[in-house]
């Protein structure tokens, strides 16, 4: 296939909802929230919610018991990661069968697909009937000259649509928004831009890169402009992505106030963390505790620590980091994350991701 190179975001719909909804048909259309253990009674928040229950306000990461308050008619259902694996590498098999295809997959319902092509809708099209015809899976289609276009013309695209954004139309579509519509912004760094006099995604990209550097340094400030021009990164990579950490992190029925339930629990998390960490074989560089307290105040504490493999001397950092608990105070989460030492060839970059800490 030949043609202008483009870069597609394909976007799964619903994803999670909508694979429950394969697997029961007779939920169809109504309005389904997914989380924890599928019990509203217990701590646990939304890994999604169907198009129904998101008319209702409910979105991910949403407590469990507040999501079930607002449709009470909802149907809750248990996390299932095992079948949503298995959906996605179906679909991420489908999208590497396109001819002239480059797949870069971002996570279970993303991935960027770059090809060629004169006519990249009709590409697009192409590939919402083939995930469709094998999978059973809507999903909408962003298309642009870069990746953080692309990405953010899924938005528009949804449910089931495509869209096209590239540098002729970024500021008409984009530039009246408020710079957390962008991929990799969000609301602590639009705040922090507010302070700065920028508040649009405009305004971002007509800044001075070297204004944002007090505020951001000398890497993340120019980058910041460079999201509000919608540039970077033109051509998809299909380099396996390797994980930079492992975490875990658990939500507690009942709340920790005991000196002694914390540490058990730092045991238990960094047990589970290095069993992920092992299958890699990348030694532990550093570490950050998660700890939410109580009703939902949230601190991270990091340290940077020497490679090491010895699970021993990871535990020991852990708990290091755990004398920063303010004594008393009760804890309904704690989260711990290890990072790893890099190999030489990883991929790297300055993609924006979903998630994390």
């Amino acid at each position: 296939m030949s043609g202008i190179p483009w870069v597609l975001h394909v976007d799964l719909d619903q994803f999670i909802a909508a694979v429950e909804v394969l697997r029961r048909p007779e939920l169809a259309g109504k309005p389904i929230i997914v989380g924890g253990r599928g019990d509203p009674t217990e701590r646990a928040v939304v890994s999604t919610a169907s198009y129904e229950a998101r008319a209702f306000g409910v979105g991910s990461g949403m407590p469990l018991r507040i999501a079930a308050r607002k449709v009470p008619d909802a149907v809750i259902l248990p996390v299932d990661q095992e079948a949503y694996l298995e959906a996605s590498e179906q679909v991420m098999g489908c999208l590497r069968a396109q001819p002239g295809s480059t797949v870069q997959v971002l996570g279970w319902d993303e991935a960027f697909v770059g090809v060629e092509t004169e006519n990249p809708e009709a590409y697009a099209r192409q590939v919402q009937a083939a995930v469709l015809g094998e999978t059973l899976l809507h999903c909408s289609v962003g298309i642009g000259d870069t990746l953080v276009r692309a990405k953010v013309a899924t938005g528009f695209g949804k449910p089931a649509g495509v869209f096209r954004l590239t540098e002729a139309n970024w500021l008409e579509v984009m530039g009246s928004r408020p710079t957390k519509d962008l991929w990799g912004v969000g609301s602590r760094v639009s705040a922090r831009l507010a302070k700065l006099g920028i508040h649009s995604v405009a305004e971002l990209a007509a800044c001075d890169p070297t204004d944002l550097v007090p505020e951001f340094g000398p890497r993340m400030g120019p980058w910041y402009a460079e999201l509000g021009r919608g540039d970077g990164a033109r051509v998809v990579d299909d380099t396996p992505w390797v994980a930079r950490g492992h975490s875990r992190e658990t939500t507690f029925q009942q709340d920790l106030t005991q000196p002694a339930q914390v540490d058990e629990a730092i045991r238990e998390l960094a047990t589970r963390v290095l069993d992920d960490v092992e299958a890699e074989g990348r030694p532990v560089v550093g570490l950050t505790l998660k700890v939410r307290y109580a009703p939902f105040f949230t601190k991270t504490h990091a340290r940077k620590i020497p490679e090491t493999f010895d699970r021993n001397e990871v535990l020991s950092r852990a708990r290091d980091l755990a004398a920063a608990i303010e004594v008393g105070r009760p804890i309904r989460l704690l989260g711990l994350r290890a990072e790893m030492a890099m190999p030489d060839d990883a991929r790297t970059g300055h993609t924006p991701t979903r998630g994390g800490w």
